[in-house]
């Protein structure tokens, strides 16, 4: 059974300027053919694009959705028989926050004034 590992990319938004490359079109298709050839080096190949909703955040309570458009790949993994995978964390995973720890039980300090020489006064 063939295993893979995917990688997902934002779709190039502008054309790489080059001597002879005159039109958008043309300096866009150099930019994604110089993308697709860099990770093809690396063994990616190319799957599909997809275009999804992104909600983003508007203001201090809005939100607006936008569109992103994604690039996938996959390159498959040498995985010997009977191997396990193991499960690979995102780079960007967000820690989880687990219940505060309560305050140990007890009497609470005496409070006073800030500055011990004015309690003589």
């Amino acid at each position: 059974m063939q295993r893979y590992e995917y990688k997902v990319i934002p779709a190039p938004r502008k054309g790489e300027k080059l001597r002879g490359v005159k039109t958008s079109e043309d300096r866009f298709a150099l930019a994604l053919t110089a993308l697709m050839n860099d990770l093809g080096r690396d063994g990616w190949e190319y799957i599909r694009a997809d275009t999804l909703p992104v909600d983003e955040r508007v203001g201090f309570t809005g939100t607006k959705t936008t569109f992103q458009n994604l690039l996938v790949f996959r390159r498959e993994l040498a995985v010997e028989p009977g191997q396990k995978l193991l499960a690979v964390e995102p780079a960007l995973a967000v820690p989880k926050l687990g219940p505060a720890d309560a305050a140990p039980a007890g009497a609470a300090p005496a409070l006073g004034p800030a500055n011990p020489s004015l309690a003589a006064e």
